[in-house]
C-alpha cells in the first residue's frame, strides 16, 4: 500500500460498504459513494455509514417478518 494511495468508498445494492484504490476500476456491481481521501478518511466514512451490517435483503426479510434486532428498537 502506497503511503500517498488515495482511496475511494463503494457501496453495492445490499448496502455493504468497501474501501478500494482510486485507480481500480469500480467492481460490477458496486458504485462510488462521495468520499475519496486516505485510506483512514474512507474507513473512517464507513464506520459513520454502515451502521447494519446485515445485508438489505435479510433487513427487508426481516421486516417483512416482522422480526426485531436484539439489540434494536
Amino acid at each position: 500500500m502506497a503511503q500517498d494511495e488515495r482511496y475511494t468508498v463503494v457501496v453495492n445494492q445490499e448496502l455493504q460498504y468497501a474501501t478500494v484504490p482510486v485507480s481500480w476500476p469500480v467492481p460490477p456491481g458496486w458504485r462510488t459513494t462521495s468520499q475519496t481521501g486516505t485510506v483512514e478518511e474512507c474507513l473512517a466514512y464507513v464506520e459513520t455509514h454502515w451502521t447494519d451490517m446485515r445485508p438489505m435483503s435479510l433487513r427487508r426479510a426481516m421486516d417483512q417478518a416482522g422480526t426485531r434486532r436484539v439489540d434494536g428498537p
